[in-house]
């Protein structure tokens, strides 16, 4: 496939896949699910994944999604077969902005620590700790952190972005 037949099917830009392609960009998550569809694979064939059974995670032993991203992602779900769900702690830096997003699902959010900017279709509201949104992902949403703090997330949601094909 073409630069800009990939492109055209992922609705990014060729000189963004080509920069990605030869490690000058990183791809947000948002990117990868996008590039993941049109090349008709699971998004973990980008990335690695620790994945198992086990029904208990410690947090002394916490298992890291290994993306090239500044958000960092902590697997809670058990990665057990046909998942219905992943739960993914996400630690979200100061200025970091997410892509707008819209697709199959739903997406739950709740903000542990900080505060985190939502739009959600015309809903535009900033989340606080002890705040939550549950909503149907195909509505457009995107989530920033526009404050000088760490935002702590807990996300739930469906299906399973992280799973790795059964």
């Amino acid at each position: 496939m073409t630069l800009q037949a990939l492109g055209e099917k992922s609705g990014l830009s060729t000189a963004f896949i080509s920069q990605v392609e030869r490690g000058q960009a990183s791809a947000s998550m948002v990117s990868l699910m996008n590039l993941a569809r049109a090349l008709d694979v699971n998004v973990t064939t980008f990335m690695e994944i620790p994945m198992g059974e086990a029904p208990i995670r410690r947090r002394d032993n916490p298992q890291y999604i290994e993306i090239d991203s500044p958000v960092q992602y902590v697997q809670l779900s058990a990665g057990m077969k046909l998942q219905q769900l992943d739960i993914v702690l996400m630690t979200i830096p100061p200025g970091h902005v997410f892509p707008v997003d819209q697709r199959e699902g739903e997406d739950f959010l709740y903000v542990l620590e900080g505060e985190l900017y939502t739009e959600l279709g015309d809903l535009k509201e900033t989340l606080r700790e002890g705040d939550c949104t549950h909503f149907n992902s195909r509505t457009p949403h995107t989530a920033s952190n526009l404050t000088t703090k760490d935002v702590v997330l807990l996300y739930v949601g469906t299906p399973s972005v992280f799973k790795p094909d059964q």
